[in-house]
């Protein structure tokens, strides 16, 4: 069997989900009889992939370095096969900015907005409120700020010196209703899925039954609490809404896979405005090329959904793997 290398850890504000990912996929390939060495990756990373000298790597890592085409590069000059996007690929998907601009290129509709420099941002409200700010190039929506108040001055820890996400920020629109996420496996897209974060975990959820009642909507949106805190959000897959709409969100996570150059798994996230009042619009936030595959993932439960099971989603990505992606 061959011997596979599972990139992990790194040094990005998503260390900790990647390292949760990794293990999850490494304890996958040995239960599947591969030869596995969980590799956490430091500065030393080079030396470490040559004296190792794996046939395959299954690329776990989240965020900077790992996400953004750099450690692809880097395998791609070591020769060795990998998992997950390619070069180009994953630098443009990283860049949210510029993969927005490919996307409305590909007749996507995305949310109005502009890079701006965070020092700028943090003097005026430069869009109406409410609007969001996010990093350009980060993940697990870390730095994500939701402003609603037009009576309270810009968010200041933006400019603030120990914000550790780059001078370039990106400010968009927000939109109201509700979050909507489509994986994509090779050529097809897979389920929609709606996500519901939940606001008061420890009233609503009842461990024993795994239910939740009174659901209380408290948060904004999909933060990083959200995403990894088990019983923090309702999965609810296939997400309970219209066709028209449903099938429009699995062709445009379709459409801005193939756009960017991606290859194996990405999830393409959106907001859909089924608001009372609302507009009905669909707009897509952002395309992931290294989804999470921790115990409160999203990708695993929509290929779950799809009758595939973790050991063979994670057995697919490393058949899938090649160089020159």
């Amino acid at each position: 069997m061959k011997h596979v290398a599972v990139l992990m850890g790194g040094w990005s504000s998503e260390r900790e989900v990647s390292i949760k990912s990794g293990r999850a996929c490494a304890q996958s390939l040995k239960h599947q009889g591969f030869g596995v060495t969980e590799l956490h990756v430091t500065p030393t990373i080079t030396k470490d992939l040559q004296e190792i000298r794996p046939d395959v790597a299954l690329n776990a890592l989240h965020g900077p370095i790992g996400e953004d085409g750099r450690i692809q590069g880097l395998l791609e000059l070591l020769g060795i096969p990998y998992t997950h996007s390619g070069v180009l690929a994953s630098a443009l998907a990283m860049n949210k900015a510029k993969a927005k601009e490919v996307m409305q290129a590909s007749g996507i509709a995305v949310a109005d907005g502009k890079v701006m420099c965070r020092f700028d941002l943090a003097r005026e409200h430069v869009l109406s409120v409410p609007y969001v700010v996010k990093p350009v190039a980060e993940g697990s929506s870390f730095g994500v700020t939701v402003v609603t108040d037009p009576n309270v001055p810009p968010p200041d820890h933006i400019a603030g010196a120990d914000w550790p996400y780059g001078n370039d920020v990106l400010v968009e629109r927000y939109i109201s209703g509700i979050e909507l996420t489509c994986a994509v496996m090779g050529d097809k897209a897979l389920d929609v899925m709606e996500i519901k974060p939940i606001s008061s975990v420890v009233a609503d959820y009842n461990s024993k039954t795994k239910t939740f009642r009174d659901y209380k909507y408290g948060q904004e949106f999909y933060d990083y609490h959200a995403k990894y805190d088990k019983g923090a959000a309702i999965h609810e897959i296939p997400a309970d809404i219209d066709w028209d709409v449903y099938s429009k969100i699995q062709e445009w996570a379709l459409i801005a896979h193939k756009a960017i150059g991606c290859r194996g798994v990405t999830r393409t996230d959106f907001r859909y405005d089924n608001t009372p009042a609302g507009t009905g619009e669909i707009v897509a936030l952002e395309i992931n090329t290294q989804p999470g595959m921790t115990e409160t993932s999203l990708v695993p439960e929509i290929a779950a959904h799809a009758g595939i099971s973790f050991d063979e989603l994670v057995r697919w990505m490393l058949d899938d793997a090649s160089q020159n992606r």
